[in-house]
C-alpha cells in the first residue's frame, strides 16, 4: 500500500519454524466492505515447545477483498489450551479456540496479512489443528466467487491508515538534545552537529522511525509576524530529508517552547497563539509536499502555568485544534498526513486521556494519533524510597499506564506513539538503576507495549547511542531492547552473585524468570558449561556449583571475576556476574559541603542506596518523606576514585548542626553506618 513502509511490523514479526500451511475460504463481515473472490491462507506454526507448554504463531493472509474485522476458529486435536495471547483476544470452549482481532489489527487488505501469537499448554501430544474457519466459513483451500456482490465503492488508494502508519514506525528513536537544545545552535547542550552518517547509522540499528524534537524560540522573531529564520528551517528540512532518505518515518514537533513561552498562554494568549500558529504555518507550507512518512506532533509535553486542569485542558484543546486547522488547510500531502496530538503533560492520567479523546472526537479525522510519554514508576526510575528492584509494583505501573492508554485510544482505533520512554534517573546518570534491574524494566516495557500495539520511541539525548563512533554505550541494554521488538527474553532474580573473598565457596542459586522461554544452558564465553557438573537446573532455579565458582573466582581479588550467560530458547541471554568482595569500609573526613566526599573502599561491592536519619529517627535531607535518598542526586558513588559524594543538593535540606546517621546499603547485602554533621558550610564525617 502506498505510503506505508514495506517492512514487517516488528510487533508481530516472529522468527519461527513452519509446521502447517492451509488455504481457507474468507467470510465477509459487513456489506459496506467491497467483495472479491474469497480465499485466505493460514500458517499455524509452533515457535518453541517445552515440557507442558509451547508457543504458537498464526498468520492469516487475505487472498480476497479487504476485510474489516475477523475471527479465526480452530479445534485442538489433543486437548491443548491457549493460556496467553498477544495481538488477538482468544477464548477457549473445550478444545475449540476463537481468536478475534484487536482494535488496531482488524483490517486485512487484499494480499495483506495479520499475525498473532499465543502460549499454550499440552500433554502427551501437541498435534497440529487440521481445520480452520475464518469469519464463519470453513477453510476449504479453494478461492471461490464473492458470496455477496459489492455494495459500495472501494476506498481510494493512497497512504496507509493512521494505525498502519504508526505500527510501521515501531521501533523508534529520539534525536534528543540537538535541534531541541536551548542555545545558539544544535550543539548548545553538548551533542555534536547532526550528520547524515548519524541518521544512516540509526537506521542501520533496526529503527523504523526517528523523532526529531525542535525548539524554535531562539530562531523565531519575538514580534509580529513571528517569522522563523529561513536558515533554521533549511537546517530542519535538511535533517528531515536525510531521515526520509534513510527509509525512516519522521516525527517533528514544537518542543521546549512548551515551557519556555507557551506555558504562559493563560496570561499571554494573543502572543502565544500567534507564535504557535506562525510556526505551524511555516512548517506546514515548507513540508506540504513531503511524503506521508513525515508526521507532525503539535507540541511536546504541553503545560500551563498557574491554572487548574480544566483550564489547561481547554488551552491545549485550542492549540491542538488550531494545529489541525492550519496543517489540513495547506492541502497537498497535509490533507491526509498523520497528525499526532499529546495529552496534557503527555502523561496517561485518566483525566488527561479523557480530555484528549474529546478533542480527537471533535475533529472527526481518521488520520490522527495520540501520544504519551513514559519514564517508569517514579521511585524505581530515580532509585528513591528503597525501590532498587524491578518488583511487582514497578511492573504493575507499566501495565496500568499502558492499559489505560490502550483502552482510551487503541481499542477505539486511534493509534498511540509513546514518543519518549526510558528511565527518569538517566537524567542524572545511566547507572542510577542497577544494570540487571534496568534490563528487566526495558525487557518488560518492550514486551507489554507490543501486546498493546503501541509504538515506542526511545529517548536518547546522547547517553545511549554514540553520535560520532556510532556504537552503543551500553551494548547489553541495546541487545535487550532489540530482542523486545519481536519476542520476550528470559531474565533472573539477579545478575550478581557475590562471594566473600576469604569465605568458603558454596553453591549459589538464582531464580530464572522464563517469560515464556525455555532455559537452554549456561555459558562462560564460548564454552558451554556442563549441566550436573557445573550447574543444576530445577524448575526455575539455576544453581551454580561451588566447584565451578571456585575456578571462576580464581585469585579471589576484588571485583567481577567472570561473566556467565544464561541462554534461553529466544531473546537475549542473561548475564550473571561472579564477584569477589569483602565488607566495604569508610574513613573519617571533613571538608566544605560543596565538595564533601566520604573515602570508601568498596572492595568489589556496589552501592544500592543510602538512608539518612536524624538522631530521633526522622528522615534527613531532601525528599524527607523517605529516609532512602535519591541515587545520583543526594549521593553518588565513584568506584574509580573510591568516594561517595554528598552534593550541595543533599546539604541544602539538612538542618545545620544536627548529626545525621547515614546507612549505606550494598548489593551484596552488607551495610555501613556513617555519621555526618554540617555547620556553616563545613562538614565532618566519622564512624562514630
Amino acid at each position: 500500500m502506498q505510503g506505508v513502509k514495506r517492512r514487517t511490523r516488528r510487533w508481530i514479526a516472529l522468527a519461527v519454524m513452519a509446521v502447517a500451511t492451509m488455504a481457507a475460504g474468507l467470510g465477509i463481515l459487513a456489506p459496506s466492505v467491497a467483495y472479491a473472490a474469497e480465499g485466505c491462507k493460514v500458517d499455524y506454526k509452533i515457535a518453541s515447545q517445552w515440557n507442558g507448554g509451547f508457543t504458537g504463531d498464526v498468520k492469516i493472509t487475505n487472498l480476497g477483498a479487504a476485510v474489516n474485522g475477523w475471527n479465526l476458529v480452530w479445534t485442538f486435536p489433543n486437548g491443548q489450551r491457549v493460556t496467553q495471547a498477544w495481538n488477538a483476544n482468544t477464548t477457549n470452549s473445550g478444545d475449540t479456540v476463537t481468536a478475534k482481532n484487536l482494535g488496531y489489527n482488524k483490517d486485512i487488505a487484499t494480499n495483506g496479512s495479520v499475525s498473532f501469537g499465543f502460549n499454550g499448554s499440552w500433554s502427551g501430544t501437541n498435534g497440529i489443528p487440521t481445520s480452520f474457519s475464518l469469519n464463519g466459513v470453513v477453510c476449504t483451500g479453494a478461492v471461490g466467487e464473492p458470496s455477496t456482490p459489492p455494495t459500495t465503492t472501494p476506498p481510494p488508494t493512497g497512504g496507509g491508515t493512521a494505525m498502519e502508519t504508526v505500527a510501521a514506525m515501531e521501533p523508534g528513536w529520539n534525536l534528543g538534545n540537538s535541534l531541541d537544545a536551548v542555545g545558539a545552535d544544535e550543539t548548545a547542550w553538548g551533542n555534536p552537529r547532526i550528520t547524515q552518517a548519524l541518521i544512516q547509522n540509526v537506521a542501520a540499528q533496526g529503527y523504523n522511525s526517528i523523532r526529531i524534537p525542535i525548539t524554535w524560540d531562539n530562531h523565531q522573531s519575538k514580534s509580529s509576524p513571528y517569522a522563523v529564520e529561513d536558515a533554521y528551517l533549511d537546517r530542519v528540512q535538511e535533517v528531515v530529508g536525510w531521515a526520509l532518505d534513510a527509509d525512516l518515518y519522521v516525527l517533528i514537533n514544537i518542543h521546549h517552547d512548551s515551557w519556555i513561552w507557551m506555558a504562559d498562554m493563560n496570561t499571554n494568549r494573543t502572543v502565544v497563539e500567534a507564535r504557535y500558529e506562525a510556526i505551524w504555518t511555516e512548517l506546514a507550507t515548507r513540508f506540504r509536499d513531503a511524503p506521508p512518512e513525515l508526521l507532525f506532533e503539535s507540541v511536546n509535553e504541553p503545560q500551563f502555568n498557574n491554572v487548574d486542569d480544566a483550564t489547561a485542558y481547554a488551552l491545549l484543546d485550542d492549540l491542538n485544534v488550531a494545529f489541525h486547522e492550519i496543517v489540513r488547510g495547506t492541502g497537498g500531502g497535509n490533507a491526509t498526513r498523520v497528525l499526532v496530538l499529546p495529552t496534557l503533560h503527555t502523561n496517561a492520567d485518566q483525566g488527561r486521556l479523557d480530555a484528549l479523546s474529546a478533542t480527537i472526537d471533535s475533529l472527526n479525522d481518521p488520520n490522527l494519533a495520540a501520544t504519551v510519554h513514559y519514564y517508569g514508576f517514579w521511585p524505581f526510575s530515580v532509585n528513591i524510597a528503597g525501590y532498587t528492584k524491578f518488583n511487582a509494583e514497578v511492573q504493575a505501573d507499566i501495565e496500568g499506564y499502558l492499559d489505560r492508554t490502550y483502552n482510551e485510544f487503541v481499542a477505539n482505533d486511534i493509534p498511540v506513539i509513546v514518543g519518549e520512554w526510558g528511565l527518569l534517573g538517566f537524567d542524572a546518570h545511566t547507572g542510577t538503576v542497577e544494570q540487571g534491574e534496568k534490563l528487566k524494566f526495558f525487557e518488560y516495557m518492550g514486551y507489554y507495549a507490543r501486546q498493546k500495539g503501541m509504538t515506542l520511541q526511545l529517548w536518547d539525548n546522547g547517553q545511549h547511542f554514540d553520535r560520532t563512533a556510532f556504537t552503543w554505550k551500553d551494548p547489553e541494554l541495546f541487545t535487550m531492547m532489540k530482542a523486545s521488538w519481536t519476542t520476550r527474553s528470559g531474565t533472573a532474580s539477579t545478575d550478581q552473585l557475590y562471594t566473600a573473598k576469604t569465605a568458603t565457596v558454596a553453591d549459589q542459586s538464582v531464580t530464572l524468570n522464563l517469560n515464556g522461554t525455555t532455559f537452554q544452558g549456561l555459558k562462560y564465553g564460548t564454552t558451554n558449561l556442563v549441566q550436573g557438573t557445573d550447574y543444576t537446573i530445577s524448575g526455575s532455579t539455576l544453581t551454580i556449583k561451588a566447584s565451578r565458582l571456585t575456578t571462576l573466582l580464581g585469585d579471589r581479588n576484588y571485583g567481577v571475576k567472570a561473566n556467565l550467560s544464561a541462554v534461553f530458547s529466544q531473546g537475549a541471554p542473561w548475564r550473571i556476574s561472579i564477584i569477589s568482595y569483602d565488607q566495604p569500609t569508610m574513613s573519617a573526613a571533613s571538608g566544605a559541603s560543596s565538595t564533601f566526599a566520604i573515602p570508601t573502599q568498596f572492595k568489589g561491592d556496589q552501592l544500592a542506596t543510602m538512608e539518612a536519619k536524624y538522631a530521633d529517627g526522622t528522615a534527613a535531607g531532601p525528599q524527607n518523606w523517605t529516609s532512602y535518598k535519591e541515587f545520583a542526586r543526594a549521593f553518588s558513588p565513584d568506584y574509580t576514585a573510591g568516594t561517595i559524594s554528598l552534593p550541595t543538593a543533599f546539604w541544602s535540606e539538612v538542618n545545620d548542626g544536627q548529626k545525621v546517621t547515614l546507612t549505606f546499603h550494598f548489593w551484596s547485602g552488607k551495610t555501613v553506618t556513617y555519621y555526618v554533621t554540617e555547620s556553616g558550610g563545613n562538614v565532618t564525617g566519622s564512624l562514630t
